[in-house]
C-alpha cells in the first residue's frame, strides 16, 4: 500500500511534465512554421487572441464611459429641468400680481369715472374688514367722521347700490350695511315701465326681492331697477339689479326677484355719497271732500 502511494504522486508529475514538454514543442513548431501571409502562427495567434481582448476592454471602457457620461448629464438635465420649474413659478406669481394690479387699476378708473360724472359729493373708501356671508352682511371701509361720514349716508360702486352707513362711525372707520341684508331695504323703479315698489334683501338667489309691485304692474323678466331716491337715502337712477324672475303673486302684489348689479362677494373700493339723509318722501294727502271743505 505504502509503495501504491508513493508512485501515485510521481506518475501525476511526470504527466505534468509531459504537457508542458508538448506545449513548449508546440510554441516552438508554432514560432518556426508561418502562415499564408509570411507571418509566423505564434504571432499571428498571439495577436488574434489579444486583440479579442483588447476589443473587450475598450468595449468595458466605452459602456463606463458612456454610463457615466448620461449619468452626470442626467443630473445635469434633472438640475436644469428644476431651476427651469423654479423660474416657471416665479413668472406665474409675477403674471397672478400684474393681473390683480391690472385688475385693481381697472377698478380704480372705474370708481374715479362715476366720481367724477356724478354730481353728488362723495369720498372713496377701501373695504378694510367684514364678509358678506350670511350672518354678517356688513362691511368696513376706512373711512369715518374725520371725513364727513355719517350715519345712514348711501353707499355706491361703479356697478350700482352698495348700502348704506350703520353705527355711529368711527374717526376713521364706518360700517355699511350691505343692501342684500334682509333688514335693508331701497325704493326702487322698474326702469322701463316705471312701476315703483321696495326693494328688500331676502336669504334666498337670487338675494333681492322687488315687493309692493302691483299684480297688474309692467314687469317682466330682464328689466332693470333703478333707485327711486324718495326713501331719502339713496340718490336716483343707480342700478340695483335686474329682474330674474316676475310672477302673478296670491294676494295684491307680484312676486318679482332681482339679481344685484353689485357683486357684493368681491367689493373692495366704493364710494360714500357725503349728502345726509333725510326722511321719506310723504304720500300724497287725499284731496278734500266737499263735506270737509265746507267745514
Amino acid at each position: 500500500m505504502l509503495e501504491l502511494q508513493g508512485t501515485q504522486p510521481l506518475r501525476q508529475r511526470t504527466g505534468v511534465l509531459f504537457v508542458l514538454l508538448l506545449v513548449g514543442h508546440l510554441i516552438l513548431i508554432s514560432a518556426q512554421v508561418q502562415s499564408r501571409s509570411g507571418v509566423p502562427v505564434l504571432e499571428a495567434v498571439t495577436f488574434g487572441v489579444f486583440s479579442r481582448v483588447q476589443l473587450a476592454f475598450a468595449a468595458v471602457v466605452d459602456f463606463g464611459r458612456n454610463t457615466w457620461g448620461n449619468y452626470v448629464g442626467l443630473r445635469g438635465a434633472r438640475a436644469e429641468n428644476e431651476a427651469l420649474k423654479r423660474q416657471l413659478a416665479d413668472l406665474e406669481i409675477r403674471l397672478q400680481e400684474q393681473r390683480a394690479l391690472a385688475a385693481r387699476t381697472q377698478q380704480l378708473q372705474q370708481l374715479l369715472d362715476l366720481q367724477q360724472s356724478t354730481a353728488l359729493p362723495t369720498v372713496a373708501a377701501e373695504v378694510i374688514a367684514g364678509n358678506p356671508n350670511p350672518g354678517i352682511l356688513t362691511v368696513t371701509v376706512n373711512r369715518g367722521s374725520s371725513d364727513g361720514v355719517k350715519t345712514d349716508m348711501a353707499v355706491i360702486s361703479p356697478k350700482g347700490i352698495v348700502g348704506r352707513v350703520v353705527g355711529r362711525p368711527a374717526a376713521h372707520a364706518a360700517r355699511v350695511q350691505l343692501l342684500i341684508d334682509p333688514a335693508a331695504a331701497a325704493a326702487a323703479v322698474i326702469e322701463r315701465s316705471r312701476a315703483g315698489g321696495m326693494v328688500a334683501g331676502v336669504d334666498e338667489d337670487p338675494p333681492l326681492q322687488l315687493q309692493l309691485v302691483s299684480n297688474l304692474a309692467d314687469v317682466v323678466v330682464g328689466d332693470a331697477v333703478v333707485s327711486s331716491g324718495t326713501d331719502g337715502v339713496y340718490p336716483r337712477g343707480f342700478a340695483i339689479g335686474t329682474v330674474e324672475k316676475s310672477e302673478r303673486g296670491h294676494g295684491l302684489y307680484r312676486a318679482i326677484a332681482v339679481r344685484p348689479a353689485v357683486e357684493f362677494s368681491s367689493i373692495e373700493e366704493v364710494l360714500i355719497v357725503l349728502v345726509p339723509a333725510r326722511p321719506a318722501a310723504p304720500r300724497a294727502e287725499p284731496a278734500a271732500t266737499p263735506t270737509e271743505r265746507a267745514k
